[in-house]
């Protein structure tokens, strides 16, 4: 039996496959779903069917006649389920509902600590989407899959942190596991610099099929994409290139145990810590950023430093990976054109002339919802899939 006419829980009709090529909203005709699969207009219509029973795809009511009855459309009704994506940082949690389309609908953002652990965490990211939900008028009922962020390593196929370094008793815990028994749906985990490379290609970039996403805040990375596909290597860590050793690192320790490391010289903290030794009162990142704002010489020359610091790594990726656009963000991309100009001077001097020649080096234009787009649109491909469409139809 070929994978079209599987049965399924759907039945034997295919909707599941179907509904793929309804998923970008446009409303189409049954004579135009059957030129396009090469089926019966009869078979359409029960995979149609089949599909309208569990309410994710309708009549579509602006169909133009040319004459005599107007022809009928149906769509995907973006409206008819939500999914929750959540990007939990150092220090935050952002959750957000958006619809079928990945529109975002509500938003909220609350302060944490990512090292009280997975069950309050956890727990505070449940009582935060049922929050949502009410405040919009809905019920757990509605909610098809969720997406979650994770600021340290993840091995996707479990959606287990991996010796995440700022995640204190988070390593090997079940997240998916812990959040299905509490809210009875789909839970995707990932990398968050993963997810903020979906968000901003996915927002600002959908042509670019090679593709480089870089985070600069607590800690530095990069989600990478080629072929129009995320990459997240054999153990899940790739892009890790804050562990990357660069020459003004030496003898430097890092948290991670080695020394020399990217994210030893050009974090916001190390960044921080380099502006105290001159004899500024900054706690941190965020207060590197202000001192930038106000036009202060040694914040702008830490930041571009730190800036070069990182084209350092990245001209070694240009040449391996050869993206089109790379995309800085996280909290110190707020230091704006500080930042990327020494990106851009060191990698557009030392990368290869033709991996340079139509190289953008740009501020992330998602920002800070790089990672909580990223989150929904992981849940919502996941969710609208045939095998979770399947299981969507079981349960119903």
């Amino acid at each position: 039996m070929s994978d079209t006419t599987r049965s399924s829980a759907l039945g034997s009709t295919g909707a599941s496959e179907l509904f793929q090529l309804l998923r970008d909203g446009l409303p189409r005709t049954r004579a135009e779903l059957a030129a396009m699969t090469g089926l019966a207009r009869s078979t359409v219509g029960l995979r149609l069917e089949a599909l309208g029973e569990l309410g994710l795809v309708g009549p579509y009511a602006d169909a133009v006649s040319t004459g005599g009855r107007p022809p009928s459309r149906v769509a995907l009704i973006p409206s008819a389920r939500v999914v929750l994506g959540a990007d939990v940082g150092a220090g935050h949690l952002s959750t957000a509902l958006t619809d079928l389309m990945g529109r975002q609908l509500i938003s909220r953002r609350t302060a944490l600590e990512v090292s009280d652990g997975p069950e309050p965490v956890l727990s505070l990211l449940v009582a935060e989407a049922d929050a949502l939900l009410a405040e919009l008028g809905r019920s757990r009922d509605d909610l098809i899959g969720v997406g979650i962020g994770l600021p340290g390593p993840v091995e996707f196929a479990t959606g287990r942190p991996v010796n995440p370094p700022i995640m204190p008793g988070w390593d090997g815990f079940d997240v998916p596991g812990w959040m299905r028994r509490h809210l009875d749906v789909p839970v995707l985990v990932d990398n968050d610099v993963n997810l903020m490379a979906l968000g901003e290609r996915s927002r600002s970039w959908p042509d670019r099929d090679h593709f480089l996403f870089v985070k600069v805040a607590t800690g530095i990375g990069a989600g990478i994409i080629s072929g129009g596909r995320l990459q997240r290597g054999a153990q899940g860590i790739a892009g890790d290139i804050g562990h990357v050793q660069v020459a003004r690192g030496a003898g430097i320790p890092c948290h991670c145990g080695n020394v020399g490391c990217l994210e030893a010289v050009a974090s916001g903290p190390a960044v921080a810590a380099a502006l105290r030794r001159v004899g500024h009162d900054v706690p941190g990142g965020a207060e590197v950023i202000d001192l930038v704002r106000r036009g202060d010489l040694d914040a702008i020359m830490a930041v571009r430093q730190a800036g070069r610091d990182l084209g350092e790594v990245l001209t070694a990726c240009v040449n391996l990976v050869n993206p089109s656009v790379i995309a800085i963000g996280g909290s110190m991309a707020q230091a704006g054109e500080h930042l990327i100009a020494g990106v851009r001077e060191v990698v557009y001097s030392r990368s290869m002339p033709l991996a340079t020649e139509h190289l953008s080096i740009v501020q992330s234009r998602s920002g800070v919802d790089a990672a909580i787009i990223g989150a929904g649109m992981l849940a919502i491909h996941h969710a609208l899939s045939p095998a979770a469409l399947d299981e969507l139809a079981a349960a119903v």
